[in-house]
């Protein structure tokens, strides 16, 4: 009997290349894939268990699709991910739905998992997050076929006291130079024109396996490979940008002039309680660096408001140095005290009202900043990625080099021809909104 198996894929990309991977074992092994949860004879939910948020979230969808054992025909509910590592016993106690857990160092063995599981066995799997799958897995690709996720490296070394991602995620470990071009370029050959690199922190990439960084080397060797036209960097700690790696950056013309540099914070004592190893001088130093070697280039940041200790003159600062560098995107989070963490147990807990007040603040600002900076693109040609057609607008829309899938903003544009998603075109701005831009095809074949 052929059973079919639908998924749920929660939190970050990192933990949606481990999905795609499952995916494809699961294929491979003569399973069906479905995207209609009511055919599902096995649901699994890959969770992520990073802050109070995205736990809750999680919860949310393992019990929405419990629903499924008595009104579809669900036979098997599956979690999976950062949260069944962290929470493995309580899952199945709390939720009898439930008839498998595996954790982060145990995807690939999802067959088995599921195997074991139809002979009633309430299965876990969990324990082993320093360990590393074989190189090679099978992957189906859930993002558009002209964009996909390469990740280079797992785990975490930095060890934030606000972050429990090392203790599910395992120690930092590099893929080879050789095992990831291999698949990229496997990728390449499936149409993918867009990489984004990925990892819980690419600045560090190669450290562990050659004893200095090697992302600029990676990234020479990707630009090699015929078919991708963008590569794409997220989540370049700061500490890590060298004076080589933004060289390589501003040098290659396949890298897209976009950093996602996760800073958090400003002020050097809340950096130093967070574990951050820089300052924010250090932090000044660098944007200042990185917009001088690449004019072009687009910023993006994370930042945690709310931290304990932080007082009004420490988020003074720091809306200050918002104000100072003008991010081109900013994403804003209220700290989450997360139980097994150094921070979770620090005196002077901001509390929720407070730390509210502060986001929307800051996200404000962000706001001014943001529609300021699409204004200064009004009348400009940009090269845009076709992602579709809005019916309601009756504009196609896509990205620019200086946007990246899901997270930030979209070019809006007309075309008197039908555009295929995953083509090129050069477009012309000519309104800027508070995210996004309007414009129109300057191509002769729109």
């Amino acid at each position: 009997m052929k059973y079919h198996i639908g998924v749920v894929s929660l939190g970050c990309a990192k933990n949606l290349v481990d999905t795609e991977t499952m995916l494809g074992l699961l294929d491979q092994e003569g399973f069906a894939i479905t995207n209609n949860e009511q055919l599902a004879d096995v649901l699994i939910v890959n969770t992520c268990g990073f802050i109070e948020s995205a736990k809750q979230e999680s919860i949310d969808n393992i019990l929405e699709l419990a629903q499924y054992k008595e009104a579809g025909k669900c036979k098997l509910l599956v979690v999976t991910g950062c949260m069944a590592e962290r929470y493995k016993d309580e899952i199945l106690k709390e939720m009898p739905e439930v008839d498998a857990v595996v954790g982060t160092g145990h995807y690939h063995e999802i067959v088995r998992v599921i195997n074991d599981a139809f002979t009633g066995i309430k299965v876990q799997k969990y324990g082993n997050p320093h360990y590393t799958p074989d190189e090679g897995l099978p992957r189906i690709q859930s993002t558009p076929r002209y964009t996909a996720y390469l990740k280079i490296a797992d785990g975490c070394d930095n060890r934030c006291t606000y972050c429990i991602i090392p203790a599910l995620r395992g120690k930092y470990r590099s893929r080879t130079i050789g095992n990831i071009t291999a698949e990229a370029k496997r990728l390449a050959a499936k149409g993918v024109k867009e990489l984004i690199i990925i990892a819980q922190d690419t600045t560090r990439y190669g450290i562990d396996l050659y004893g200095e960084y090697k992302l600029g080397d990676l990234l020479n060797e990707l630009c090699v490979i015929e078919g991708i036209k963008w590569i794409r960097l997220h989540y370049c700690y700061p500490e890590n940008i060298t004076d080589a790696l933004i060289d390589t950056i501003a040098a290659q013309p396949k890298i897209c002039k976009y950093l996602d540099i996760p800073i958090q914070h400003s002020h050097d004592y809340i950096l130093k309680r967070m574990g951050r190893k820089t300052t924010g001088e250090k932090l000044r130093m660098l944007i200042h660096k990185i917009r001088n070697k690449i004019p072009e280039v687009s910023v993006r940041t994370s930042i945690i408001v709310g931290f304990p200790g932080e007082t009004d003159e420490h988020f003074e600062d720091l809306e200050a140095f918002v104000r100072y560098i003008r991010f081109d995107k900013m994403g804003v989070f209220k700290y989450s005290q997360e139980e097994d963490t150094p921070a979770a147990q620090f005196e002077e807990q901001v509390s929720d009202a407070q730390k509210q007040i502060r986001y929307e603040k800051l996200m404000n600002l962000q706001s001014s900043v943001s529609r300021a900076m699409n204004g200064d693109k009004v009348n400009r040609r940009f090269e845009v990625l076709v992602e579709g057609y809005n019916q309601k607008s009756r504009r196609f829309y896509g990205r620019t080099c200086a946007d990246s899938i899901d997270i930030d903003g979209k070019v809006f544009f007309t075309a008197n021809h039908d555009l295929q998603p995953g083509t090129f075109v050069d477009v012309v701005i000519t309104k800027a909104e508070e995210y996004d831009l309007i414009g129109e095809c300057l191509n002769e074949s729109c």
